[in-house]
């Protein structure tokens, strides 16, 4: 029962050491906050100010149960240990080590030091070289994405996407929006490569194909990056409709090109000019904030031109033919439970590549 004890021990210090680390305290204050500023009646005026404040208590709310939850979880087992005698020692043996596997999930948020990890994210996935298996392979990303951010309690947002004459995705553009989503997705951005046999191949033959995966810091802010005016071009052009051409008849999509970079995003999910312009900017900050990491630039005056996440950054490999294997290029972290993956199981490359990042530091 001592050696029980002093583990316990060890695991509250630690576990002290982290909650301070982290400022846990600081955002219980401003969970409170939050839930006085909900609860005034006239915040509902504005209703989509109360609808962004109300999502923000609940994402902050997520973050905090498992902290507070282990913390309770603590105190009362060293309150149990103070009154039980040794035939309890192996029930509390095995309380102690779920905790300690708990702490050990809890403690990789010290990973996120990144400026904006604790944003949500804009994810883009465009289909390569592979054609229909490209545009199939697109689609399975898409999924597995979206499945991850279910899992991770994200909420999930379709800003684009763009389908294939045959089937699968050409683009998809989403958002997924949660305390950290930025930090934990920031390990897929690259390119992917699936090697499989073609289920478009008469002969069954195995076919490699590609996506480019880009994951974006979303800033929801304006003045987290301040673009000039004058170093943008915008120009409106007539979206194709879902239904022909016909249903669309008004000139709503928008082009928006930063002209120092060259970077260009172009909407026309919305059938309002005005909704594609702020998605297109929305997405334009994301992306000018992204090269602005990569280049290691202090501004956005001294970006060069050029793109965000290069075909020829191969990040990952899904082989399904002759043997089933992802393995991450860079990390070297692999799984051999290919369909668990593509369900959404990418939390092990999130970790590993977290790990390798802050290494690479060093």
């Amino acid at each position: 029962m001592e050696r029980l004890r002093k583990r316990l021990e060890q695991l509250t210090v630690a576990f002290g050491q982290t909650y301070e680390q982290l400022g846990i305290d600081e955002m219980r204050q401003q969970l409170a906050d939050l839930e006085q500023e909900i609860a005034r009646p006239e915040l509902w005026n504005d209703p989509a100010q109360a609808t962004r404040k109300n999502k923000e208590f609940v994402q902050l709310q997520h973050t905090l149960q498992p902290w507070l939850a282990l913390e309770m979880q603590l105190i009362d087992l060293a309150d149990f240990l103070e009154l039980s005698d040794e035939s309890l020692l192996d029930e509390f043996t095995g309380q102690l080590a779920a905790m300690e596997r708990s702490y050990d999930e809890l403690k990789q948020a010290l990973l996120f030091d990144n400026p904006f990890d604790n944003h949500g994210a804009i994810v883009r996935i465009t289909a390569g070289v592979g054609g229909l298996d490209a545009q199939d392979f697109a689609h399975m990303l898409e999924r597995m994405y979206l499945r991850y951010g279910e899992q991770q309690h994200m909420e999930s947002s379709t800003l684009e996407r763009s389908l294939g004459e045959e089937g699968g995705v050409k683009t998809s553009v989403f958002s997924l929006e949660a305390p950290f989503a930025y930090g934990k997705l920031r390990s897929e951005h690259g390119v992917h490569r699936l090697v499989r046999l073609s289920p478009f191949n008469s002969d069954n033959l195995r076919q490699t194909s590609f996506a480019l995966v880009e994951v974006l810091p979303q800033i929801d802010e304006p003045g987290e990056v301040v673009i000039d005016d004058n170093d943008l071009k915008i120009d409106v052009y007539r979206s194709g409709g879902h239904g022909g051409q016909s249903v669309n008849t008004t000139d709503s999509a928008v082009r928006v090109t930063h002209i120092p970079t060259g970077t260009v995003v172009a909407i026309q999910n919305e059938r309002s000019q005005l909704q594609n312009k702020e998605t297109a900017l929305k997405i334009l900050r994301s992306k000018l904030a992204q090269l602005q990491m990569e280049q290691h630039a202090a501004t956005l005056q001294d970006l060069r031109a050029g793109e965000s996440a290069s075909w020829g950054a191969q990040i990952r490999n899904y082989v399904l033919h002759p043997y089933s294997l992802v393995k991450d290029v860079r990390t070297k972290h692999e799984e051999k439970d290919v369909k668990a993956v593509l369900d959404g199981d990418i939390a092990g490359f999130s970790a590993s590549y977290l790990e390798w990042a802050q290494a690479s530091k060093h």
